[in-house]
């Protein structure tokens, strides 16, 4: 009677962890809706959070009307302007002006060469509302229009803003069906079962279904910064880490199948074999990424809570969720290769036990040469494009960076993008008299005034984001006490100088903190440094590909400055995931007696295949951001799918398992297993993960 009232009990768990689930799903459903509500991607989500270009940002919002809209409207002939094409732009002009209001009357500046005329544009009537901007900057695109060989350009801050938010709107329903494709393709030529593949891609949805509530729960009580990219890479992380848990704890569940006769009793086994190093995988992950809460540039920070919310919660629906639904299905699930009780698996051979008996046979030779292989691909980093310009951040060039290009060669020795500054208004004509008299600067005007602050706008006489107006600005800043100088170049040069602080500010943090997991989980020092140093290789070498690619083949003009930091959180992070599925293996087969080559290959041999499969899903998911039209994502994608397929199969295949072969019991140092096994731990059985 007992024994059949347990079997009900174990019968109704699944059962009850759904209904759980429906119950979550349904508190949760409402807050994800809101999520894209409270997504923006103004240009301070992207900023410093100390910058004096946020400051102005900021300040500029609080001034009556708001943010201002800053456009040029270009017109421009091959062969020179006609007097037909400037009554043209005057009446485009002009009914631009009786449409909006405007903070002056536009006045056309012609070029030397007479074949371009650009007309300043700027306003308060959208504010700081992203949506009002965008429709303004459409609007005058639809008024002034090209016409009979007249090339007419709408370019400047706005427009530049209005293009990139274009991109950021797209990414949320591309980036997650191309997610969803890619990841379901490669479970189906992993599981080839027509049903098995669905199960786990269920389950992700579901959980970045989840990560969308709590991702916009975090925003109402703690305003934390959800922006687009942001929001995309939780989404990937869910999908990518996901399918990581789900491939590990189906290889184990499928394996228990044969041994253990209930589907119920086989998931506890092999929830209890592969569970410890899944949640000690995803805390590692989750650990890296709150140490960006560490960065000054609030783009990554804000990305720091929504990587771990996405990592958190693929966790827990795949340990709960998947199971319930699994074990509901029983063994059929598995269709056409249903594991049977008291089965084994067919023999074959196995590629990671060639890999591993190469490695074995000669572990010193093998760690140098793929040492030297990694030093250098990391060689290439030396070749990386200087830094990402605004204008060359976009793909596909949009008309806003067409038009700045246009500027750029019908102006040359002036710049069609101001250099805002705010001052205390008690001091705005001195400040204006001190701003005049500074090299390079070409014109100074005092704008809008409010809330203590004056606004003045400055054109320098280098054209944009080039060494001589970056000196221009940081002399400004120089010597205008108390006042702040922003704008979109000194945006720029804010973001390279917070990127380079926030490297050294977070990649020592992300370091110590993996590192003190993976001492605390494997309970050695000198397997966990061979883990970190094994990742930090692989980013190295990641980003030196990057250097041989970016500009010879892509064409990219410039590297993101942070993408250094991004890829290395994420991909040591990661990459330090299939380090502990590796090394806890390698562990157990020493604690059950195995010498430590025996541990190294047999560890290699039985989780080689779910962690190259796992590799690869991660590798694809990121990939995905290559599609997207930011070159800063395309950047970041290539460099983190390159080193999860660097770790998967150089890394992890070869040199971790040399360097184990190599060093013997003195892996496992200071813990007990440098030493002689005891004789009690001789007959352990291992656990498999």
């Amino acid at each position: 009677m007992g024994a059949g009232n347990t079997q009900t009990r174990r019968r109704a768990v699944p059962w009850l962890l759904l209904a759980l689930w429906v119950g979550v799903l349904a508190v949760v459903s409402p807050f994800a809706a809101k999520l894209a509500d409270v997504q923006h991607d103004r240009i301070t989500d992207y900023l410093p959070a100390s910058a004096d270009s946020t400051k102005v940002a900021e300040l500029q919002e609080q001034l009556p009307g708001g943010e201002t809209t800053q456009l040029v409207l270009v017109y421009h002939r091959d062969g020179g302007l006609t007097p037909a094409d400037r009554e043209i732009a005057e009446r485009q002009v002009a009914r631009i002006a009786g449409e909006h209001e405007l903070t002056a009357d536009p006045r056309g500046v012609p070029a030397a060469d007479g074949a371009t005329l650009m007309y300043p544009v700027a306003t308060n009537e959208p504010g700081s509302d992203e949506d009002l901007r965008d429709a303004f900057v459409e609007d005058v695109r639809d008024t002034a229009h090209s016409t009979d060989g007249l090339t007419v350009e709408v370019g400047g801050p706005g427009a530049l803003n209005t293009d990139a938010a274009k991109v950021y709107d797209s990414l949320g329903g591309p980036l997650l069906y191309t997610t969803v494709a890619v990841v379901a393709v490669l479970l189906i030529l992993i599981y080839r079962s027509p049903v098995l593949w669905l199960v786990p891609l269920v389950v992700a949805g579901i959980a970045d279904y989840l990560s969308m509530g709590v991702a916009y729960g975090l925003n109402q009580a703690f305003g934390t910064t959800v922006s687009g990219q942001s929001s995309g890479i939780m989404t990937i992380l869910v999908f990518g880490a996901g399918t990581d848990y789900a491939l590990l704890i189906v290889s184990r569940y499928r394996e228990e199948l044969r041994r253990v006769e209930r589907p119920y009793e086989a998931m506890i086994a092999a929830l209890r074999g592969c569970g410890p190093a899944v949640l000690a995988s995803s805390g590692t992950v989750a650990a890296g990424l709150l140490c960006l809460l560490a960065a000054d540039l609030n783009s990554n920070r804000g990305m720091g809570p929504l990587g771990t919310v996405g990592v958190l919660c693929a966790l827990v629906a795949m340990l709960t969720l998947l199971p319930a639904i699994l074990v509901l299905l029983g063994r059929r699930v598995f269709w056409p290769l249903v594991p049977a009780f008291g089965s084994t698996p067919r023999a074959r051979r196995s590629l990671f036990a060639a890999m591993g008996s190469s490695a074995g046979r000669r572990p010193v030779t093998v760690l140098v040469s793929g040492a030297l292989a990694l030093g250098a691909l990391a060689l290439g980093a030396l070749n990386l494009p200087g830094s990402l310009k605004q204008e060359d951040s976009f793909v596909d060039r949009p008309e806003s960076v067409a038009a700045m290009r246009t500027l750029a060669a019908a102006y040359p020795e002036s710049s069609g993008q101001p250099i805002t500054v705010m001052t205390p208004t008690g001091r705005a004509e001195a400040t204006v008299t001190a701003i005049r008299a500074t090299d390079g600067v070409d014109s100074a005007t005092p704008g809008r005034a409010g809330e203590g602050w004056t606004e003045i706008s400055v054109l320098a006489s280098a054209p944009p984001q080039t060494p001589a107006e970056t000196r221009t600005i940081e002399t400004l800043r120089d010597r205008l006490d108390g006042s702040y100088v922003g704008g979109p170049s000194a945006q720029q040069l804010d973001l390279k100088d917070t990127n380079a602080r926030d490297r050294l500010v977070v990649v020592p943090i992300v370091l110590v903190s993996v590192l003190l997991i993976l001492i605390a989980l494997l309970r050695s020092l000198v397997a966990p440094l061979l883990l970190v140093a094994a990742v930090v290789a692989v980013w190295g070498a990641a980003l030196g590909l990057g250097g041989l690619v970016f500009e010879p083949v892509f064409g990219f003009e410039g590297t993101d400055p942070g993408l250094g930091l991004l890829s290395f959180v994420f991909l040591v992070a990661l990459g330090v995931d299939y380090g502990i599925f590796l090394m806890h293996r390698m562990r157990e087969e020493s604690l059950a007696g195995a010498e430590p080559a025996a541990a190294a290959l047999t560890a290699l041999r039985t989780t080689g295949g779910v962690i190259a499969s796992a590799g690869l899903v991660l590798a694809a998911t990121f990939s995905v951001l290559m599609n997207m039209g930011l070159v800063q994502l395309v950047e970041l994608g290539f460099v983190i799918a390159v080193g999860v397929l660097l770790d998967t199969f150089l890394v992890r295949t070869y040199l971790v398992t040399s360097a184990s072969v190599a060093l013997g019991r003195k892996v496992w140092w200071p813990g007990r297993m440098s030493k002689a096994p005891a004789p009690e731990t001789a007959v352990r059985q291992p656990e498999r993960v």
